[in-house]
C-alpha cells in the first residue's frame, strides 16, 4: 500500500465518523484475548478457584440434601443457606427470624 492512501472514517448524519469503506461496522472479528481471571493481575485467582470449587463440589450427597431440606425449611434457596454456613460459620435456625429476613431482602434486591 505504498504511495497510495487509505481511506478516512466519513462523519455520517449525525456527525459521528462511520466506519471506513470496506467496513460493515460490525464488532472486530478477532477479540482480544482476555485471561479468565479478567483485566487486572492474578493475585491470588487460582487460590480462590480452588477453595469455591472445594466448597461447593466436595459435599456429600446427605449433607446438600439436609441443606436443602433446612433451606426450604427457612424460605432460603440452597445457595444462600450455604453461603451463610461458609461465610458466617453458623447454621441458621427458626429463631434467626432478623437474619433470614435480611438474606430475604438481599435477595430481592439482587433481582433489580
Amino acid at each position: 500500500m505504498h504511495g497510495t492512501k487509505a481511506a478516512s472514517a466519513q462523519p455520517d448524519i449525525s456527525g459521528e465518523p462511520s466506519a471506513p469503506a470496506g467496513h460493515n461496522g460490525g464488532p472486530p472479528l478477532e477479540q482480544e484475548h482476555r485471561p479468565e481471571w479478567g483485566d487486572g493481575g492474578i493475585g491470588n485467582y487460582f487460590y480462590w478457584r480452588a477453595a469455591h470449587r472445594a466448597a461447593w463440589r466436595s459435599t456429600s450427597p446427605g449433607v446438600v440434601m439436609f441443606r436443602i431440606r433446612k433451606a426450604e425449611r427457612l424460605g432460603l434457596t440452597y445457595e444462600e443457606y450455604t453461603l451463610e454456613i461458609l461465610e458466617r460459620g453458623r447454621h441458621l435456625q427458626i429463631e434467626d427470624v432478623e437474619r433470614i429476613a435480611e438474606i430475604k431482602r438481599a435477595r430481592t434486591l439482587k433481582k433489580r
